[in-house]
């Protein structure tokens, strides 16, 4: 079997907060897949990328990452969820250390999230300055069928 894949450096703002990140891997060809397995029913926002790693040794990428940053583990029982509260920069030097350079994206988009955020502000102060808010189009679709019956 081959070793070669992808490592990757994950976050997810909503769902986790600032500097969580998972590193994990992946031996699919198409790596992006993986990312959106992960996001796609456990957690209310899609995760960011960071990082995408190709190695040679995925396996030995992942595991060396995951013993330089054991002590910053988010869950210190489970050693199988691969979340880390880290610095990017702190990463960026060890995978250069044990990898060479890489590129990655410092900021998340966080676009869901942070477009829920807008929207919360605004019902906010909506309801502030004395706006009613209409419900979603979902409910109101649900409402109206329901009074058909």
């Amino acid at each position: 079997m081959t070793r070669s894949g992808n490592v990757y450096v994950i976050s997810n703002v909503g769902s986790f907060g600032e500097h969580v990140y998972k590193i994990g891997m992946t031996r699919r060809l198409q790596p992006m897949d993986r990312i959106k397995e992960l996001g796609d029913a456990s957690v209310p926002f899609e995760f960011d990328v960071h990082a995408m790693i190709k190695s040679d040794d995925a396996p030995a990428l992942e595991g060396a990452l995951h013993r330089e940053f054991h002590h910053r583990r988010v869950n210190l029982v489970n050693e199988r969820k691969e979340f880390f509260r880290i610095e990017l920069d702190e990463f960026a030097i060890t995978v250069q250390k044990l990898h060479g350079e890489i590129e990655f994206a410092r900021i998340a988009e966080a676009k869901e999230y942070r477009q829920t955020l807008a929207k919360r502000q605004a019902q906010e102060a909506a309801k502030a300055a004395g706006v009613p808010l209409t419900p979603a189009p979902s409910q109101v679709e649900q409402v109206a069928a329901y009074a058909t019956l």
